[in-house]
């Protein structure tokens, strides 16, 4: 089997269009300055894995986000649509996806999803918000997606209930957090930090 794709599904860091829900803890600059900041950190990390990437964005046009994250990379529109729609749009399969809100994603955590994709048809990276923070297939599994009620705490349940119904055995790997609420932050100090600095 290829190398997967590792594919990052990523906005445009505008105020007030980014990290929404943290604009209540940081503002809408705030909020924006941080998304910027882990969207840096992912594809820094994508790109000390080895592994292919594809970057899949909202909010601005390629030549925007070329500028910001760099011009070697491959860029294509999100498009329209929830998180299985846009999954669907994506190329052939063996592919990685991941978003830019789990500051702990590793190299490490990229090099066992590829490696799990050898032993499974699907791995799963579940969240402690009862989501998950990386998905990856070897074939098309676009209909476990379908009518998904995304950002809730029974994404990650059903979606091993569908696949159970399908046959598949997930592999799972360890459950990270993402960064997405107020009382998140306390859990990266680091990261406060970092948009402190740049405030200044």
């Amino acid at each position: 089997m290829p190398a997967p794709t590792v594919t990052l599904f990523v906005r445009f860091p505008v105020a007030g269009q980014a990290k929404t829900r943290l604009i209540p803890a940081l503002g809408e600059e705030g909020a924006a300055a941080l998304h910027k900041r882990l969207a840096e950190r992912t594809v820094e990390t994508m790109r000390a894995s080895g592994l292919p990437m594809e970057l899949r964005v909202t909010g601005a046009g390629p030549a925007e986000f070329a500028e910001w994250l760099g011009d070697d990379l491959s860029l294509v529109d999100q498009g329209d649509g929830d998180l299985g729609e846009r999954m669907a749009r994506a190329a052939t399969p063996p592919r990685i996806f991941i978003g830019s809100d789990c500051p702990d994603l590793s190299v490490e955590h990229l090099h066992a999803a590829a490696t799990a994709l050898g032993d499974s048809d699907v791995v799963i990276g579940p969240a402690e918000d009862g989501g998950y923070w990386l998905l990856g297939f070897t074939s098309p599994c676009n209909d476990v997606f379908v009518d998904m009620a995304w950002g809730t705490d029974t994404v990650l349940p059903e979606t091993l209930r569908r696949l159970a119904a399908k046959g598949i055995e997930p592999i799972l790997l360890e459950m990270l957090s993402d960064c997405d609420r107020p009382e998140d932050l306390e859990r990266w100090p680091d990261l406060s930090v970092s948009h402190r600095a740049n405030e200044r």
